[in-house]
């Protein structure tokens, strides 16, 4: 057995080591994430392929959640992966209260702090309108939709941001499950923040690549 063992890692050593800087590197440093879903329209379609950094805010030891370091601290506006206990499973929200943050939504209107945010119209249709939505010193696009079946979602709080625990929603108001379901996400749950489109793939034109969004940033 042992010659055996010799003689595959002899032969095979070059991609072994290839594999295990792969793995190594998107447990610990980088990784893709697949988007599934509406929740982040029209920032993000299903299909897209987006850039993890998983070393945005902590290292951690590879293959753990073992923190060795803070790097920096997420911030309003980011772009989130969050492997959800609550959930059971990974969700891409944005983040938009931070730790002691007094948030207040009524019908889709966001109040943070005392401070509502500012609301532009891009452009609407029968069913959707898409917005611009100032935050502080962040403004970013999100989606409002005119059907009624999720309009009991419009409504949170207020409560307060716990300390090391983030609020966050994803784009399309309407049809995410995000913080008004599962409540404040744990900064030990971050897996890591994304700042652009790798590629995309739309499923309703039979995987077909959407050119246009290849390698695109995020905000």
């Amino acid at each position: 057995m042992k010659k055996y063992f010799a003689a595959f890692w002899k032969e095979n050593k070059r991609f072994m080591l290839l594999l295990l800087t792969i793995v190594f590197f998107k447990s610990a440093i980088a990784d893709l994430n697949s988007i599934s879903g509406r929740s982040m329209q029209p920032t993000l379609l299903d299909g897209d392929k987006v850039w993890v950094n998983k070393l945005a805010y902590d290292i951690r030891i590879p293959f753990t959640d073992i923190f060795l370091a803070t790097r920096a601290d997420p911030n309003r506006g980011d772009i989130i992966i969050i492997d959800s206990e609550a959930a059971e499973k990974r969700l891409v929200k944005r983040i938009v209260g931070l730790p002691g943050d007094t948030i207040y939504m009524r019908n889709n209107t966001l109040v943070i702090n005392g401070q509502p945010a500012d609301y532009e119209v891009i452009s609407s249709d029968n069913n959707s309108m898409i917005i611009r939505e100032q935050l502080f010193n962040h403004s970013h696009q999100a989606m409002l939709s005119d059907t009624l079946s999720n309009r009991v979602s419009r409504s949170f709080g207020p409560e307060t941001v716990p300390e090391d625990q983030f609020f966050v929603l994803g784009d399309n108001r309407d049809n995410s499950a995000d913080s008004r379901v599962y409540s404040f996400i744990p900064r030990e749950q971050i897996i890591g923040r994304s700042s652009s489109v790798v590629f995309s793939l739309d499923s309703e034109r039979n995987y077909l690549p959407r050119a246009d969004r290849f390698l695109t940033e995020l905000n």
